[in-house]
């Protein structure tokens, strides 16, 4: 049987640095999560098992330093033409073995995407927050507060709302914001947020895009409250929880760009989000690739293994040729986001829309792969000790997340076929 690293790569999309990166990642998976990720299950609301290994990888490795300047403590990759494709291939082997952790380990990067990738850089955020991740070998972690109890994915459909139905606003006070709200499901909430990206309005109702700030709030400011982390069906290493601001006082320059900007370069976190969720499915699908040919290759069928079988190789063929198209397309979207001179800006319409389409098409086949994988190890499927079941559960939130199929699917009507009222 051939190993995962059989599957294409489109090379002339990588670089050298790639494949040292990628492995150092594996080597940390291999030994920090994936014979523990069973547990990690039960720890989903004291992460004793779990934070360790996020102090390791974020923290020793450095990872959290990624975006940073060189010159704050950084590794610079803000700057680079090949950030997104290095990030596609961390995510991708991080999900391999948890999609959980690679969530939280990802978002702590996420936000800091709005203020240290060119050519949108916000020198002076970077020297207030840089030294928060650079200057620590313990896991430091952000979030992006945006879905609201009212709304719920609203906010994210920015194009046709124009944060018309954001709640949670900052009011200028001298030289300071003060904001008032109530946040759902940040990843890295629950307790656990250092540093948080807010979604705010400035004028409540208003549809003109100017109004949508996004503010920097460190989490131990006056006013912030973090819920306890929610219990979820899977993804243990990804807390989720509420979050509520009550008359939050930060300077006026922790605001990420200014009116017009913030709301443009939201776009960019729209794209790169669903750019990230299809190398997680990417990695899922891997992992399910190597149980179920452990499980294919072991099991014996009228004297053969049961990979032999007509129906269940062609079953197996069928998986392999969605791990190929996916990783592909997976790849292609993150040179997209590399390239803006070949592609368009990353926060434009066009690439919006079509890195919808790329992630909602790759997370369907996803779960079409999961499901094949239960049936094909019938009730051993189910095993906690085969993890495939892990996966299963794991992977739903991948379809959720970032408005879910539905907006994924109103944003590629709406670029690709001229609607105006989606």
């Amino acid at each position: 049987m051939r190993t995962i690293d059989d599957f294409s790569l489109p090379l002339e999309y990588t670089t050298p640095l790639l494949e040292p990166l990628g492995n150092i990642v594996r080597d940390w998976a291999e030994r920090e999560v994936i014979p523990f990720r069973r547990e990690y299950d039960e720890d989903w609301k004291d992460h004793r098992l779990i934070l360790p290994a996020m102090d390791k990888l974020l923290g020793v490795y450095g990872l959290q330093r990624f975006l940073w300047p060189e010159d704050l403590g950084g590794w610079g990759m803000g700057k680079s033409n090949y950030f997104y494709v290095a990030v596609y291939r961390l995510v991708e082997e991080m999900a391999r073995a948890d999609s959980g952790m690679c969530v939280a380990i990802g978002v702590v990067l996420w936000p800091i995407v709005y203020i240290t990738v060119e050519p949108h850089v916000n020198r002076r955020l970077c020297e207030e927050f840089a030294p928060m991740f650079c200057q620590t070998d313990r896991a430091v972690f952000s979030c992006m507060a945006m879905t609201e109890p009212q709304g719920g994915s609203d906010i994210e459909n920015v194009e046709l709302l124009k944060g018309s139905t954001i709640q949670t606003t900052a009011v200028k006070d001298g030289d300071e914001w003060v904001i008032n709200g109530h946040k759902l499901w940040p990843t890295n909430t629950g307790g656990v947020a250092d540093l948080m990206a807010v979604i705010c309005t400035t004028n409540p109702g208003s549809d003109d895009p100017g109004d949508i700030a996004v503010i920097f709030v460190p989490a131990d400011r006056p006013g912030v409250t973090q819920g306890e982390a929610y219990e979820k069906a899977g993804m243990a290493a990804d807390k989720n929880g509420d979050i509520w601001f009550e008359n939050v006082r930060v300077p006026l320059w922790y605001r990420a760009h200014g009116p017009g900007d913030d709301a443009k370069y939201y776009g960019e976190i729209v794209a790169s989000g669903n750019m990230g969720t299809i190398a997680m499915a990417a990695g899922v699908m891997l992992n399910i690739y190597e149980k179920l040919g452990e499980y294919t290759s072991s099991r014996i069928y009228r004297g053969k293994p049961l990979k032999e079988n007509d129906a269940v190789a062609g079953a197996l063929s069928d998986l392999a040729a969605t791990i190929e198209a996916v990783r592909m397309i997976g790849y292609q979207a993150a040179r997209m986001l590399d390239r803006p001179e070949l592609y368009g800006d990353r926060w434009s319409p066009e690439v919006v829309a079509k890195i919808r389409a790329h992630r909602y098409f790759a997370v369907d086949r996803c779960l079409e792969v999961a499901d094949t994988a239960m049936n094909l190890m019938e009730a051993c499927g189910a095993d906690r000790e085969l993890d495939v079941e892990k996966h299963w559960r794991d992977l739903k939130m991948l379809q959720l997340w970032l408005g879910g199929k539905q907006l994924c699917q109103m944003e590629v009507a709406r670029w690709f076929y001229a609607c105006e009222t989606l």
